[in-house]
C-alpha cells in the first residue's frame, strides 16, 4: 500500500472522511495543514498538472463565494500568487502518493488508491445553511 501525503484544512469534516477512506483502503496517510505549509510557487503548481486554472480553486472559499476572486478570469501565475497569499483559495485536498500529485479527491492518483471513483467523498459535509467550518 501507499504512503499518502494529504494536505487538508484542519477541522474539515470532508477531509476527515477522505482520510478515513484512504486508511480503510490500507494506505498510510500523513495529514498536513494546507494552510500552514510553507508553499513555494513551484511546489504548489506541481499539484495542478494540466488541469484548467479555474479548477485549481476551492469554490467554497469565502473570497470566491463573495465574487471577489473570479477563477475563470485568472491566469496560472496569478492563481498561484493569490493562493500563496490566501491558502483557503486552494482546492483541497492536495494529495501526493507514489510520485503522483493532484488537487481534489476526484483525480488520479485518488481513484486508483481507492480502487475506483468515490464521488460520495467530495462534497462538503456541512449543509449550506450551517455555519462555516471553524478556522484553525
Amino acid at each position: 500500500m501507499a504512503t499518502v501525503l494529504f494536505y487538508q484544512k484542519p477541522g474539515c469534516g470532508t477531509n476527515a472522511r477522505q482520510i478515513r477512506a484512504l486508511e480503510a483502503a490500507g494506505h498510510q496517510v500523513i495529514a498536513k495543514s494546507l494552510l500552514t505549509e510553507a508553499w513555494s510557487a513551484q511546489a504548489l503548481r506541481a499539484f495542478f498538472g494540466e488541469t484548467p486554472v479555474a479548477s485549481w480553486f476551492n469554490p467554497a472559499a469565502p473570497r470566491i463565494k463573495s465574487g471577489e476572486v473570479k477563477p475563470a478570469e485568472i491566469d496560472a501565475a496569478g492563481a498561484i500568487s493569490l493562493m500563496l497569499d490566501d491558502p483557503l483559495l486552494i482546492r483541497r485536498p492536495l494529495i501526493e502518493a507514489n510520485g503522483a500529485r493532484c488537487a481534489g479527491f476526484d483525480r488520479e492518483p485518488v481513484p486508483s488508491l481507492l480502487g475506483g471513483e468515490r464521488s460520495d467523498l467530495q462534497g462538503c459535509t456541512r449543509p449550506e445553511a450551517a455555519p462555516r467550518c471553524a478556522e484553525p
